[in-house]
């Protein structure tokens, strides 16, 4: 049977899967919690939440995502980074999942990937899991009712956490599989009830299809001066770095927290919802996101909660560390109604650096930035991916390597085209360690963070004075109102100036080492622009 509003020519029947048992197509959000409750998928929370336990996959799993390798993409697709999959596996796999699927229930939803009408991308995302559904309509735009009589679907999901793949039969790594065919637009998710490959699945399809119209996609939170989206500002970073807390300035309009492109238009968020990480959330430091914990239809995902009082233990990491909550983007109170700013003014390069060497703040030449892009250093963060337990030293490319099909130069260049057309100021922002190193210093002040941040975005930091770096050739601040001088001397924090210095060696080798890979792909003055 078929419920919910869809096009009778649009239904599941039509993309070849027949035989399943009721087909759930759009339900709002009060239908898809009682729906999850009655199978019991997780439990009612405080204010209407929805909390839920994703199993042994509480993170992403990015060796089990494959691309298939078509004549199509054969020659446009960065393989060193991308797994590739046979067609006539890719075949097995759906066949197989969609026989897996039959007399089930499933539930199906059409939603936006991209907050302008102009480049979005129309995705139909087919879960098993009641819950999926919810997360998914946070986390991708949201069609008007009207829309979705003509909604036609340029790509659909398929996530099946049941089925359990065949390496051999498959040509996968495990049971779990995230198999992309750009040629039959579809992607297959199985094995797996982590809800961020959902949407990460969509972010992978627009870093590949938006660079072919000069549209830069990004890795990256934004936000934008009250009622002013000229004064746009961008945070790129990886999963823990700071994306969302940053950009959650009540002094400013939240565009979006994750997930953005950059077209000749301006900039625009490519999900409607917010995604965050709620360890050690606490009301005092982000009231916001905090709020978003009690309100109806939040999914919380691993996280400990007093059985009775359904009260949220957010200092528990005894599920994950990774511990989140998914939530509507209108949940935050000044975020913007359409999603969509201007062409950014300031360009922040968030970073968790565990060897607390880098200052909490420098200043970039587009060649420095193009540098620091391609190279993405920061820490992974215990939890974000399955095996981490504590930050670990990483270099991500574009800040976002799992996520990026074609090769870093494309984007990388696309970036630095955009920051000379529209003259972008770039910040390094280091989230990380200060003092010593992970396990000896401290993780860096979110006051002076914050501090350094508002200087940076009210163009106030531009007018003090700034000493070049000895290790990376960047302008760090001298002194800044509201932080401590010796923070922005990382050297001085370090009870041994040597152990510092020794350190600081040891990075600046990381990165030569590291940036070799990109060397026959970039111009003399990004070269010149490695190391200071």
């Amino acid at each position: 049977m078929t419920f919910g509003r869809v096009n009778p020519q649009h239904r599941l029947e039509d993309q070849g899967i027949t035989g399943l048992g009721n087909v759930y197509y759009n339900l709002l959000e009060p239908a898809l919690i009682e729906a999850a409750l009655k199978r019991d998928e997780g439990t009612l929370g405080e204010g209407g939440t929805f909390l839920v336990s994703t199993g042994k996959h509480t993170g992403r799993s990015p060796k089990d995502k494959f691309v298939v390798r078509t004549p199509s993409v054969e020659d446009s697709i960065w393989w060193e980074n991308n797994a590739p999959m046979e067609p006539a596996a890719f075949d097995v796999l759906y066949d197989d999942m969609v026989a897996h699927m039959e007399g089930g229930d499933y539930f199906v939803h059409d939603l936006f990937g991209g907050a302008d009408p102009a480049h979005r991308l129309d995705v139909r995302v087919v879960t098993e899991l009641a819950w999926h559904g919810l997360f998914i309509r946070h986390l991708l735009r949201r069609p008007d009712r009207d829309e979705l009589d003509d909604f036609t679907a340029d790509f659909t999901i398929i996530n099946c956490p049941t089925f359990q793949a065949d390496p051999a039969k498959h040509g996968c790594r495990s049971e779990t599989v995230i198999a992309l065919n750009f040629d039959k637009k579809l992607i297959l998710i199985g094995g797996t009830e982590y809800a961020g490959e959902n949407k990460k699945s969509v972010f992978s399809l627009l870093n590949y299809l938006l660079p072919e119209k000069g549209i830069m996609p990004m890795h990256c939170s934004a936000n934008h001066a009250p009622g002013n989206p000229v004064d746009t500002a961008i945070f790129f970073g990886l999963s823990g770095t700071g994306k969302t807390t940053l950009s959650a300035d009540p002094a400013r309009t939240l565009i979006g927290d994750d997930e953005h492109g950059w077209s000749d238009r301006g900039t625009f968020n490519f999900e409607g919802g917010c995604y965050a990480k709620t360890i050690n959330l606490s009301a005092e430091a982000e009231p916001e996101i905090y709020a978003t914990t009690k309100k109806f239809g939040t999914v919380i995902e691993n996280m400990v909660f007093d059985e009775e009082t359904k009260e949220l233990d957010f200092e528990d990491d005894s599920l994950t560390a990774n511990m989140r909550c998914a939530y509507p983007l209108h949940y935050i109170s000044n975020a913007s109604s359409t999603a969509l700013g201007g062409h950014p003014k300031n360009i922040i390069m968030l970073t968790c650096d565990a060897f607390g060497v880098l200052p909490p703040i420098a200043r970039l030449t587009p060649a420095q930035a193009m540098y620091h892009f391609l190279s993405g250093f920061t820490s992974k963060v215990a939890g974000t991916e399955r095996g981490v337990t504590e930050p670990e030293p990483t270099f991500s490319t574009c800040f976002g390597a799992p996520f990026m099909p074609r090769r870093p130069e494309a984007y990388g260049n696309l970036l630095r085209e955009k920051i000379a057309k529209h003259g972008a100021t770039c910040w390094l922002v280091n989230t990380g360690w200060t003092g010593g190193a992970y396990g000896s210093g401290s993780r860096m002040p979110i006051r002076a963070t914050r501090a350094l941040l508002t200087a940076a975005l009210d163009g106030s930091l531009a007018a003090v004075d700034f000493r070049k770096d000895a290790n990376f050739g960047f302008e760090v601040p001298v002194s800044v109102e509201g932080v401590a001088d010796i923070l922005l001397d990382p050297r001085r924090t370090w009870a041994d100036a040597s152990a510092y210095d020794a350190q600081a060696e040891k990075l600046v080798q990381m990165f030569a080492d590291n940036f070799e890979q990109y060397v026959p792909y970039i111009d003399d003055d990004v070269k010149a622009a490695a190391i200071g």
